[in-house]
């Protein structure tokens, strides 16, 4: 029987994956908030995309006197520090939201404007006392808080290790009774702005519903710098530890370069190791084919045989490496195709693909392209595939960008659904590629029916101050 040829597991060639030295979770940890990046990318936005924030409340229309006695927009106000101290635009952001609510609060009070950052305001004292007096304004307040982290903590992080109160990475500190041991500059910085757990941790959500995106299954994600890429699949991201597995399985074009902290807010799934069927031999004995996330036994040498697999592409590995597979059914002496093969009706040119004997209709060339580029159609009397039940129509692969031929609309597959990308900014904002776009008919578009719909990072009320 003639098979589709598979990637030799003996020239697997690991490419370099690097796993992050500290992996936060979907939870808030303590020990990290934001990362150093975030925290001074300063061309992370421009004017305008500062703008779109405040555009959600008051401070979209609000003008001001600058530092210089010009009056700007909030807007500007906050690009002209973020580039002064080199901080970037969404910290600053995130800071006015956590402290004030100012960036979704619709009706601010002049109190909430005056003290902005919550710069100066101590736990023990209030906006009112005369010492302070010298930071209010909205302006001031932006410039000192930004000078305060660039000049100040990050300055001295950079010089001792550790801030003027003795915060640093890697040194024990005790914050509202809770051990912590910051990760990184950023964390240190704000925990010596900010010596509350509760506070901090608000700013984490407020980063993670503004700025945070959640890319749909199947989406191939790599981080800035780095050579590692993670397959996004239920909210997990696993990491594709070879490039064979890569080649055997995905699309590397469609491989989206997102910030590291992008990746960080998903918690690390099961490895994937190996290409699509490959053939393992445990520890025991037992050869199992692996289809995707399962490993499948082939319960004899004859079937082993009858099939036609090869032992030379038998690779011995350990029951650790074959964990991550869920244990599918036995491959038997009865098995039909338990690779999946490609048949062609020889007078109606249709074709099918057909594993464990069941056939599913291709209803369009492009569905035989995105699945099986490099796969061998083998032409089949009518009688034979008659004899096959018809399952489910083959569909588009999740991660994939599709439209209508005749549509401008723009769609991604995730879990089998097409969902709706509502504008270009979004599709550039999530890091997705114009030319990875494939043009299907509609008949293959309806195959998926219409899921939810991909926005930017939502603004939320998260409005806890914490002054």
């Amino acid at each position: 029987m003639q098979r589709r040829l598979r990637s030799s597991i003996a020239t697997m060639s690991v490419f370099g994956l690097l796993l992050p030295s500290f992996v936060p979770l979907l939870a808030f940890d303590p020990n990290y908030i934001i990362s150093d990046e975030e925290m001074t990318d300063y061309a992370s936005l421009d004017v305008d995309g500062i703008q779109r924030y405040l555009d959600r409340g008051y401070l979209g229309d609000y003008t001001t006197e600058d530092l210089d006695g010009e009056t700007r927009s909030a807007a500007e106000i906050i690009w002209n520090a973020a580039q002064n101290y080199q901080l970037s635009p969404k910290f600053i952001l995130g800071m006015l939201q956590r402290e004030q609510s100012l960036v979704d609060d619709d009706d601010p009070s002049q109190t909430q404007l005056d003290w902005a950052m919550g710069y100066a305001v101590c736990d023990v004292c209030t906006t009112s006392d005369g010492d302070i007096q010298h930071w209010r304004g909205f302006a001031k307040q932006i410039d000192s808080a930004a000078m305060q982290f660039r000049e100040g903590y990050l300055a001295d992080l950079e010089e001792n290790g550790e801030t003027v109160v003795g915060i640093g990475p890697g040194i024990p500190t005790t914050i509202d009774g809770i051990d912590i041991i910051p990760a990184n500059n950023a964390t240190a910085a704000l925990y010596t702005y900010t010596p509350h757990i509760h506070g901090n941790e608000n700013l984490a959500k407020i980063w993670d519903r503004y700025f945070t995106l959640d890319y749909p299954n199947g989406s191939l994600l790599q981080a800035e710098g780095e050579d590692g890429v993670w397959l996004i699949q239920y909210g997990l991201r696993r990491p594709i530890t070879s490039k064979a597995a890569l080649l055997s399985r995905f699309n590397p074009d469609n491989i989206i370069s997102v910030e590291a902290a992008s990746l960080l807010k998903y918690e690390q799934g099961a490895e994937i190791a190996f290409p699509n069927y490959s053939l393992l031999r445990a520890p025991t004995g037992t050869v199992f084919l692996i289809v995707d996330d399962e490993r499948r036994g082939i319960d004899s040498a004859e079937t082993f045989a009858a099939i036609g697999f090869d032992p030379d592409e038998v690779t011995a590995v350990t029951w650790e490496d074959l964990d991550p597979y869920a244990e599918g059914s036995h491959i038997t002496i009865d098995s039909i195709y338990p690779e999946g093969h490609l048949l062609q009706n020889s007078v109606t040119g249709g074709v099918y693909f057909v594993q464990e004997g069941v056939k599913h209709p291709l209803i369009s060339k492009t569905l035989l392209t995105v699945n099986y580029a490099g796969w061998r159609i083998h032409p089949t009397d009518p009688v034979e595939l008659d004899t096959y039940p018809t399952g489910d129509k083959v569909t588009l692969p999740d991660g994939l960008l599709v439209k209508a031929a005749d549509a401008p609309a723009v769609y991604v597959i995730s879990d089998g659904n097409r969902l709706s990308i509502t504008s270009g900014e979004v599709f550039e904002s999530m890091g997705f590629k114009w030319e990875s776009i494939v043009s299907v008919d509609e008949a293959t578009l309806l195959l998926h029916p219409l899921g939810d719909v991909i926005e930017a990072p939502a603004i939320d009320a998260i409005s806890e101050a914490s002054l």
